[in-house]
């Protein structure tokens, strides 16, 4: 009896928030749209409106060192007008499959709704119950890729020119604070503040609602006018918004639609780290597209690992290309010289399947040495795999006997990198052979990422192989001649420099001299390895470019 009074008094504030209170929001608004189009006279229509201010192409971009800019992320920075894919992304890699069904099965519905009451709906299945810090995490190592990857290179370029930026906006700030502060240096971020409670998310916005850009704006400026605005062409809130600074631009959809994508070299800081599952931006189709694969693409994965666990080599090649699997092999195997001793493959790191796709490339078995890999991806694996144990005499002292039982595969990396890049290589691997042949291997997915830093290892495998056409790439370089190795009087950190640079150039990547702990500094916020709780983590948000050069023997 009384849980369902409570339940009736949940969905009587419920209801109260979504809707008598967004009326009377809404009834506020219409006052607000008065007064401002009783002081435009001119304006007749919303394509008029828009035509009285210039398109963000007209802006001059010289001598705006001292001035201040504000604008929205979502329709101003962003190509995107859709706001659906951020909430699914949060919903997806910080929630549940469950709670990014929910959101998915709503768009109907969100399609028949005012923007207000729409992003309400959003807001409260995307966070309600979430934690703080999977949002967090969310916010540091899975946003920042798609944000970039959907910059308007000309809004950019206009933030980017301006000395101070401020930044307003409707959606919660927690799901664009990080990035624009790291990746855009914008100064200070104005958006919707959400209620939580004991570490968890309610649902619901906090105080007076979702913010209202050009009130937000009057109370932060006060009198005084930014000297550039930047807002959405087809928006009334925008127009609204910008017409309270001095010089006003408006991005266009065909603006938006005209200009080209913002390349690599020139995102304002190195994507190289990133996580999440998802490897597509999860527009509405897209998303159902995936629900409708998975349950034949977890058939699938297994059909594959079981393939590759128990066929012979060329029946397992045969049956996974057949599958959808695209295994491309380049270049051959080196002849063996030394058979007193195994031949040492010193491979690129893109998921933890590399050895053994490097095993059924060459067609015969080989020996892996890791140093964190889950007891299921051990028992799953079709080869033998030796964990080492970050001791430095005591790893060298396991590889050598290793190798002088046969072949061994290594990844100096230490861990993977989705990004065409190639971090700091070990150079313990070249104190212990002669016979070193680099492989580069590159992988291609277009559903899911079969690597994570936060999540489950053990599926790793798994969600690599759920992917309609997962895409393995090996190439096997020349052996390493002698004169280059340390038995040719080269240090080990000179090896290890030239086998990175070699195997940067087979795949067209850039080294750095980034490491695994840099990469779960940023990630996960911890050092990728079990520590005393007692200690905290250090906190790395973004990686400068100033790490991007070549390895020195002191930096080793």
């Amino acid at each position: 009896m009384v849980l369902s009074v409570v339940l009736l008094k949940l969905v009587e504030w419920l209801l109260y928030q979504l809707l008598a209170n967004s009326c009377y929001r809404a009834a506020r608004k219409i006052r607000n749209y008065g007064y401002y189009f009783k002081n435009q006279s001119v304006i007749k229509s919303s394509s008029q409106h828009s035509s009285l201010f210039p398109s963000v192409t007209k802006c001059c971009l010289e001598g705006r060192e001292s001035q201040t800019l504000v604008c929205d992320i979502y329709g101003a920075l962003l190509r995107s007008q859709s706001l659906f894919p951020y909430f699914m992304l949060v919903a997806f890699e910080g929630g549940s499959i469950i709670r990014a069904f929910m959101l998915l099965l709503s768009y109907p519905f969100l399609l028949a709704m005012n923007h207000e009451i729409r992003l309400r709906v959003m807001v409260f299945i995307t966070f309600c119950g979430l934690k703080l810090k999977y949002m967090d995490s969310v916010g540091r190592a899975v946003l920042p890729k798609f944000y970039l990857e959907n910059l308007n290179l000309q809004a950019y370029e206009v933030l980017a020119s301006t000395g101070r930026k401020v930044v307003f906006t409707s959606v919660p700030k927690v799901m664009v604070e990080g990035f624009l502060k790291d990746y855009l240096n914008v100064n200070v971020v104005i958006g919707t503040e959400l209620q939580n409670y004991g570490g968890y998310f309610t649902g619901f916005v906090d105080g007076p609602g979702l913010l209202v850009k050009h009130k937000a704006l009057k109370e932060f400026f006060g009198d005084d006018k930014p000297d550039i605005g930047l807002g959405s062409s087809n928006s009334v809130h925008d127009h609204l918004f910008i017409s309270l600074c001095k010089e006003p631009y408006v991005v266009s959809k065909a603006d938006s639609k005209n200009t080209s994508v913002m390349p690599r070299e020139k995102y304002p800081k190195p994507l190289v780290f990133h996580d999440g599952r998802l490897a597509f931006f999860p527009t509405p189709l897209a998303t159902l597209a995936m629900f409708l694969w998975l349950p034949l693409g977890i058939i699938l994965a297994i059909f594959r690992l079981a393939v590759g666990i128990l066929l012979p080599y060329k029946m397992a090649i045969f049956i996974g290309c057949w599958s959808g699997v695209d295994l491309r092999v380049k270049g051959q195997n080196p002849s063996k010289s030394n058979k007193r001793k195994g031949v040492l493959y010193v491979c690129t790191h893109r998921t933890l399947m590399d050895p053994v796709f490097l095993s059924t490339s060459l067609r015969k078995p080989l020996t892996a040495v890791t140093y964190s890999l889950s007891k299921m991806s051990e028992l799953m694996a079709p080869i033998k795999t030796v964990r080492l144990t970050r001791d430095r005499q005591s790893d060298g002292e396991t590889m050598e006997r290793l190798l002088s039982e046969g072949d061994l595969v290594v990844c100096p990396e230490g861990t993977t990198c989705r990004e065409p890049y190639l971090l700091r290589f070990s150079s313990l691997f070249a104190e212990l052979a002669d016979e070193i042949v680099p492989v580069a291997m590159n992988t291609h997915v277009s559903m899911f990422y079969g690597t994570t830093a936060s999540g489950l290892k053990c599926l790793d495998p798994i969600f690599f192989l759920m992917n309609p056409r997962p895409s393995y790439h090996v190439q096997i370089l020349e052996k390493v001649p002698k004169e280059l190795t340390c038995s040719g009087g080269k240090s080990s950190f000179d090896v290890a420099n030239y086998i990175q640079r070699q195997l940067a150039n087979a795949l067209g990547f850039e080294c750095t001299t980034l490491t695994r702990k840099d990469k779960y500094l940023m990630l996960a916020g911890n050092e990728g390895v079990v520590q005393d709780k007692r200690k905290k983590p250090a906190n790395i948000i973004a990686v400068k470019k100033e790490t991007f050069v070549y390895m020195k023997e002191e930096e080793k």
